[in-house]
């Protein structure tokens, strides 16, 4: 499978160039040498007097009651495994900062809580290692106009007409042969919107990507992935909203292969359509892109302007503040709204596979770049050192809601260290760093809502309980995030100001 080097430089964007991104765009970083797990002794938890049991924080999980789809148009560009919805972020943005306030997620995602801090008026600024997750929380952080979009989708939309003949018949090649090595397309990004030729070709078409679509999507779609700049703004959004439909099970989508949560196997794939005799409808990216961009753009655009970084969570702290001083934005937060990675549930790479062959990334690089197989002492190790690194972006008073969900079963087998894993981190990576508790709160999640759901007998299984694990950079803030707990909140959205606009 083809795909751009991980660790290659990409474009780092200056804020007066118009139509290019100040997004903080940084290399695919390697990840540090890991430490030998390090965890703190039962002698030092008895000096520091933890508790067996933690206290419970009274925030009504309000965000449960709510629409579907609460809070801004852009949340569902894509879906992503593993997300909290907006409403949750919504509960601590709206008792625990004030317009202009930073909001930080090292874990960012596809970017759901720095769009709602966005939305909101407050600054939000995510972190990720995942490309596709960097891609998405930039798009949605720092979108085009649609009036940008609308221009350049047309544009697009007359340089195919002038070039769909070649582009078809590289196609029909494709899907004649799937998976041949002698026939190759041009790259992710590699050319202008212009002939076929300008660029050359040097990416192969594994042969579930070219089963998965007819001929003439496919054709689309290789248009546009070799069409397409990721670090531009405009062409960014354009990217991220193909990710969004680029699978499912209605006519929104352009392949019906698989559902739109996450890319079944490339294995599934090849046997589904071996066993059923499976054709792709033929579906047209353009059309599509435009149903879906109406849809993000019912509302206006977030009301201020974020920042998405790529990099390790472990770095992140000082990352956020040189990017915010970059802005002359306050350089320290009031508020994390975070999801670490779940304990050995989701590889982000092998289920979003076919959207990272669109951006031109391997996913198998993607998983061995994540590092997803963390035992328990090793992420609380990691844990430990993402809030230590941390530290110097927040506040003296700053809340920080870590959103942890309790693991029964590992591939099938019970789980050694995967319950009250909420209460293990504020233990042994938390209190040894200096955060006062502020309390737990806990939020069940039904096996039948969740995205695992699909996975059969384990669903549900793999985090049934989330913790909110909320701590507190000093009493202060810990008094702060206790107190306001039980603040009543306006769950009214859109926001009458933003109707406003």
């Amino acid at each position: 499978m083809s795909s751009l080097p991980l660790e290659s430089e990409r474009t780092v964007l200056s804020p007066a160039s118009g139509e290019r991104s100040d997004v903080r765009v940084e290399p695919l970083p390697q990840l540090p040498p890991r430490r030998q797990p390090t965890l703190v002794t039962s002698n030092v938890q008895l000096a520091l007097q933890l508790p067996s049991e933690l206290p419970q924080l009274a925030i009504e999980p309000e965000w449960k009651v709510q629409q579907r789809l609460w809070g801004h148009s852009f949340h569902p560009m894509c879906s992503y495994l593993a997300s909290f919805p907006a409403g949750l972020v919504h509960a601590f943005i709206a008792r625990y900062t004030r317009p202009g306030d930073v909001v930080l997620d090292p874990f960012s995602g596809r970017g759901t809580t720095p769009l709602q801090a966005c939305a909101e008026g407050r600054i939000g600024v995510g972190n990720d290692l995942n490309p596709f997750a960097h891609i998405l929380t930039a798009a949605k952080v720092d979108p085009p106009t649609k009036a940008d979009v609308k221009t350049r989708l047309a544009s697009l939309r007359l340089a195919w007409a002038a070039s769909a003949g070649e582009w078809s018949g590289l196609a029909d090649s494709v899907a004649a042969n799937p998976g041949s090595p002698e026939i190759v397309v041009p790259g992710p990004g590699s050319r202008s919107v212009s002939g076929i030729e300008s660029a050359g070709r040097d990416a192969l078409v594994p042969a579930e990507v070219a089963l998965a679509f007819h001929p003439r999507t496919l054709a689309q779609l290789l248009y546009l992935r070799a069409g397409l700049d990721p670090d531009n703004r405009t062409d960014r959004f354009l990217l991220a909203t193909l990710t969004g439909i680029l699978h499912g099970k209605s006519a929104s989508y352009l392949s019906a292969v698989m559902p739109n949560t996450f890319s079944m196997a490339p294995r599934y794939v090849r046997d589904f359509v071996a066993r059923t005799s499976f054709h792709s409808p033929e579906r047209d990216a353009f059309a599509l892109l435009d149903d879906k961009l109406r849809r993000l753009y019912r509302q206006p655009l977030p009301r201020t302007r974020g920042i998405a970084l790529l990099g390790d969570a472990r770095d992140a702290g000082i990352h956020f503040r040189e990017a915010l001083s970059a802005r002359g934005l306050p350089e320290r937060a009031r508020l994390v709204v975070t999801s670490p990675p779940y304990l050995r549930v989701v590889k982000y790479g092998y289920y979003n596979w076919l959207r990272l062959w669109l951006l031109g990334y391997d996913a198998a690089a993607i998983d061995d770049l994540l590092d997803d197989a963390h035992h328990r002492d090793a992420y609380l190790v990691f844990m430990r050192e993402v809030l230590r690194g941390l530290r110097s972006a927040l506040a003296d008073d700053a809340v920080i809601a870590l959103v942890i969900g309790d693991v029964e079963l590992d591939r099938g087998r019970p789980t050694a260290g995967g319950i009250g894993l909420a209460e293990s981190v504020w233990e042994l990576a938390a209190a040894p760093e200096g955060y006062r508790l502020a309390g737990i709160a806990l939020d069940d999640v039904a096996a039948g809502r969740k995205m695992t759901k699909l996975w059969g007998e384990e669903a549900g299984q793999a985090t049934k309980l989330d913790r909110i694990l909320v701590l507190a950079t000093s009493e202060a803030g810990r008094r702060r995030a206790v107190n306001g707990a039980t603040l009543p909140i306006d769950w009214e959205w859109p926001q009458r100001s933003l109707r406003a606009l």
